[in-house]
């Protein structure tokens, strides 16, 4: 019987396969590699297909093995995906529901052995259903080892592992770059007393793609304080390189040297290819010993202003006592009796 952690990371695969490969090399983890089958003109590091809804594309994938012994794999096609630790490519696992090319591309074999030091070629069929939204629909072609690698350590986490050759598919329609900088949010981290320590804030926002295209974002940061001084301004590294059709990504960049008392906003603009979008938030930034100040003295100014205020009003118009005037005695006048009549 499997061990709990062991089945569950299993059931997880998936979510992280890695990098799967740079633009100029075919996906490889060192064991084996995936890639698509050669052309008649050249090599190709990834699938880049275009088709038009309804069409159907035949083509090959390739899988390498490495090591010294037979290897067995799961062959699927996958939906890709940013992630949202790093806007990282990955790709759905083999239980997930399928949109695109998960949906659309069927290898002839789900199970490929591959002796040792050697490849197998494994054709695919790519049909696109007649409704096919045009645009990017980005995805890949996994070969999973479905054994489980024991882990090392206390956790005894088992790993399984997979490559994936990546697939650019367009399908032939309008499209339409656009992104979207949304939640801009800023967080101080100030120091008990002023100059006494370094002052950074953490400025943290999601990029949305929400065009039908994969782009190549660019984000730029420029914070002001009062009266509009350019506190910052730089070019953002810690982006995505491709941010796919729908996804978003929530990125953070630190501040450092951000301004222990000042008061500004922060703006964000994102970049592409075709779109443009800008987004801010202000911030008010003030070290906590200044802040527990300033409370306390306006709790001290508030108490002494209420005083004062009760002190005019009981000056202008001043309580007079009122005195209750006794009711005046009465004498119950007794009734006269009427003559007795005489007999």
């Amino acid at each position: 019987m499997r061990k709990p952690s062991v089945l569950l990371l299993s059931l997880l695969l998936g979510l992280f396969l890695g990098p799967l490969a740079t633009p100029s090399h075919a996906a490889d983890n060192g064991s084996w590699s995936v890639y698509p089958a050669a052309s008649r003109i050249a090599a190709r590091p990834y699938f880049y297909l275009s088709a038009d809804p309804g069409q159907t594309i035949r083509d090959k994938v390739v899988l390498a093995n490495k090591t010294a012994k037979p290897l067995t794999f799961r062959l699927y096609a996958a939906d890709a995906y940013n992630t949202a630790r790093d806007g990282g490519f990955a790709v759905r696992t083999i239980k997930e529901r399928m949109r695109g090319v998960g949906a659309w591309a069927t290898p002839a074999r789900s199970r490929v052995t591959v002796p040792a030091h050697r490849s197998v070629t494994v054709p695919f069929t790519l049909r696109l259903p007649e409704g096919a939204e045009p645009g990017d629909h980005p995805g890949a072609l996994v070969a999973l080892d479905e054994r489980i690698d024991p882990g090392s350590g206390s956790l005894a986490l088992g790993v399984r592992r997979a490559v994936g050759a990546r697939v650019y598919l367009r399908v032939s329609g309008p499209t339409l770059p656009a992104l979207a900088v949304e939640h801009v949010r800023v967080v101080h981290h100030q120091p008990l007393v002023p100059g006494t320590g370094d002052s950074v804030a953490t400025i943290s926002y999601t990029l949305h793609n929400t065009g039908n295209v994969t782009v190549d974002p660019k984000v730029t940061l420029k914070a002001e304080g009062l009266f509009g001084r350019t506190l910052l301004s730089r070019g953002l590294t810690r982006i995505p390189a491709e941010l796919l059709p729908g996804q978003r990504v929530r990125l953070s960049e630190p501040w450092r040297g951000a301004p222990q008392l000042d008061w500004g906003d922060v703006t964000l603009t994102a970049s592409a290819q075709g779109t443009k979008e800008s987004s801010s938030a202000s911030f008010f930034a003030l070290p906590w010993l200044a802040a527990v100040v300033l409370l306390a003295a306006a709790g001290v100014g508030g108490t002494l202003a209420v005083r004062a205020f009760r002190a005019r009003r009981a000056r202008a118009h001043p309580s007079v006592p009122v005195r209750l005037s006794r009711p005046a005695r009465t004498t119950p006048s007794r009734p006269r009796s009427s003559p007795s009549a005489r007999p």
